[in-house]
C-alpha cells in the first residue's frame, strides 16, 4: 500500500533554494498576540489569587474535577504505587534508562576550584547547586516519562535540594509511567497542573506550590510563552520549539530505516520538522518510496502526514561538502550522520544539539536511554545553546581573597583604572589597602 503524501523535494542548486529553505526553517512559537494576552491574564490571576486561581484554571482548561488544591497534589504513595504497578519489562526498561542517564550526567559535574598566587592572593570559583527547581512535563497528545528522567535526573546529580514537578492531567488522568518515572527520580513534590498557570505558580509561588529558582522542561505554545514572561523572576532552560531532525545520508543506509527516523520526529506534532539531505538522488527517491509505503502503517499517521507536508523536505545537494554547509546553516536539534565515516565529519560541525553517528544510531535511542540529555536547542538555537545538563542546575560564585601583598599590588592597578573612569570612591577604596595605608 502506498500513500499520496505530498513530500517536498528541494534541489540546492535551484535559483530559489535559499529563499525556500529560509521559509521552511522559519518558526516563531511565542509571537501570537492572542496567546500572549491570555498568558498574561493567567499569570496575573495566579500571582494575585494563588491556589484559588490554580484550581479554577485547572478545572476550566484541563477539565480536572478537583475542587481544592489538595486534590491537585499527587502523594508520594501514588507515585510509588504506579512504579510497582508497571509490568516487570516496562519497569526494568525505565530503571535501565535512568541508570544510563544518571551515569552520563555524573561526568558533567563541575567542582569548585581555586589557585593561590605567589603573594598569597587566592582566586577561584565556588560551584553550588540551585536550591529548588521546577520540572514541567508535558501532557496532552502524548505522555513523556522520558522528559521526567531527562529533566529531574541532572538536577538530582547536581545536588538540587528540592525538585518540584508539574504535569497536566486532562480529565483528571495522569499517565502511570509518568508517575512511576517521578518516583524513580525521587521527585519531592508532584502537582497535577499544567499550562501557563503551572509556570506562574512555580515562578511566583502560591499557598501550596513553592516558588522555585529555575523552571525546566518543554511544553506547548502557552508554556513557552509563560516561560519567556517569567524569565528574570526565575531562570529557565530555554524556549523550546517543535522537535526537529536533520538526517544526512550517503545513499548506503536502508531507506526504510531513514523513513522511520524521519517519522520519529514528525509524530511528535504537526509543527515538528524532519529533513533529509543527500547527494544521491536515486537514494532520495528510494527513501520517498519508503515514506509513502510505511506511512499508512503508523499509529499517528495523520500527525506525521501533516508535519511532513508542512515542514518536511528531502533535499538534494551536490556533494558531502554542501551537505556540511547545510548542517551548519540549519543548526539542527537532532543530527543523524548516516554515512560511512561519521567521525571524520565532526571537526567541521559547528552547530548541532545532538549528533547521532553512523547507520545503526537511531535518534530514538537518544530520546530514551543512550544517556545524553534529550532536552536540546531547537529552531537554530544550537548556534549558541547547548543540551540541558548538570551545569544548568549549578551556579558559580567567584572567590577573591587578597593577602596584604596582593592588596597592595592590585589596589594600585585598580585605583589607576578607577581614576580613569572618574570613579574616585572606587579609587580611594582600593588605595586604603595599599601598603602605606595598611594600619
Amino acid at each position: 500500500m502506498t500513500d499520496s503524501l505530498d513530500v517536498r523535494r528541494l534541489v540546492a542548486s535551484a535559483a530559489d533554494f535559499d529563499q525556500t529553505l529560509d521559509a521552511l526553517l522559519s518558526w516563531e512559537g511565542v509571537s501570537n498576540d492572542q496567546v500572549q494576552g491570555r498568558v498574561e491574564q493567567i499569570i496575573h490571576r495566579v500571582r494575585h489569587e494563588g491556589d484559588k486561581a490554580l484550581v479554577q484554571l485547572t478545572q476550566e482548561l484541563d477539565r480536572h474535577p478537583a475542587t481544592e488544591m489538595s486534590a491537585l497534589e499527587v502523594p508520594s504513595s501514588a507515585l510509588e504505587a504506579a512504579f510497582h504497578g508497571l509490568s516487570t519489562q516496562r519497569r526494568e526498561a525505565l530503571e535501565a534508562a535512568a541508570k544510563r542517564v544518571t551515569a552520563y550526567h555524573e561526568r558533567q559535574k563541575q567542582d569548585s576550584w581555586s589557585y593561590t598566587e605567589a603573594d598569597g592572593t587566592m582566586l577561584g570559583q565556588q560551584v553550588m547547586p540551585l536550591d529548588r527547581v521546577g520540572v514541567y512535563v508535558p501532557g496532552g497528545k502524548a505522555a513523556y516519562p522520558s522528559s521526567v528522567l531527562m529533566n529531574a535526573l541532572p538536577a538530582a546529580v547536581a545536588g538540587v535540594k528540592e525538585i518540584i514537578m508539574v504535569a497536566p492531567a486532562p480529565g483528571g488522568e495522569l499517565n502511570p509511567l509518568v508517575l512511576a518515572a517521578a518516583w524513580l527520580c525521587k521527585v519531592d513534590r508532584f502537582f497535577a497542573i499544567g499550562g501557563a498557570q503551572a509556570v506562574a505558580a512555580l515562578a511566583y509561588g502560591t499557598e501550596t506550590v513553592p516558588r522555585v529558582d529555575k523552571i525546566v522542561g518543554p511544553g506547548n505554545i502557552y508554556v513557552a510563552t509563560a516561560k519567556r514572561a517569567v524569565f528574570g523572576q526565575v531562570g529557565i532552560d530555554m524556549i523550546a520549539g517543535p522537535s526537529e531532525i536533520l538526517v544526512v545520508g550517503d545513499g548506503q543506509t536502508n531507506p526504510d530505516w531513514i523513513a522511520m527516523d524521519l517519522f520519529s520526529q514528525a509524530e511528535h506534532d504537526e509543527e515538528a520538522q524532519s529533513i533529509l539531505v543527500s547527494w544521491d538522488a536515486k537514494w532520495l527517491d528510494e527513501v520517498e518510496a519508503s515514506i509513502r509505503r510505511l506511512l499508512p502503517t503508523m499509529e499517528r499517521a495523520e500527525i506525521i502526514r501533516a508535519s511532513l507536508e508542512a515542514r518536511g523536505a528531502l533535499i538534494q545537494v551536490d556533494s558531502p561538502e554542501q551537505a556540511m554547509e547545510m548542517i551548519n546553516r540549519i543548526a539542527p536539534e537532532h543530527l543523524e550522520l548516516s554515512v560511512a565515516d561519521p567521525h571524520s565529519w565532526l571537526p567541521q560541525i559547528r552547530h548541532a544539539g545532538a549528533i547521532f553517528m553512523g547507520r545503526y544510531t537511531a535518534e530514538a535511542i537518544g530520546d530514551y536511554c543512550a544517556g545524553p540529555n534529550h532536552v536540546l536547542p531547537t529552531s537554530g538555537t544550537a548556534r549558541f545553546s547547548s543540551p540541558l545538563g548538570v551545569y544548568d542546575f549549578q551556579k558559580r560564585s567567584s572567590l577573591i581573597f587578597c593577602s596584604p601583598e596582593g592588596a597592595d599590588h592590585l589596589g594600585r592597578i585598580a585605583a589607576e583604572l578607577a581614576e580613569g573612569e572618574s570613579l574616585t570612591a572606587h579609587a580611594q577604596s582600593a588605595r586604603y589597602r595599599v601598603r602605606e595605608n595598611q594600619h
